[in-house]
């Protein structure tokens, strides 16, 4: 059932999916990996972008500084 899921609800399941679990739903099929590998790649730019941000401000990036979940 997942496999024929249109890509639009695919791309809205996704978005929600915890970063650790990521990997894992990557495996369903080919459309689902497409959208996991966009999905990874914006949020490790969103975190990249935040960390840079911190340290941009004379900060030590720490997990406490950021709320990285809120990006």
């Amino acid at each position: 059932m997942l496999d024929r899921l249109p890509v639009e609800i695919v791309e809205r399941i996704v978005a929600k999916i915890p970063d650790a679990d990521l990997i894992a739903v990557s495996k369903v099929d080919r459309v689902w990996w497409q959208e996991v590998r966009q999905e990874a790649y914006k949020r490790w730019k969103n975190y990249a972008t935040t960390i840079g941000y911190v340290r941009a401000l004379g900060k030590p990036f720490e997990k406490g500084n950021v709320d990285l979940d809120n990006i």
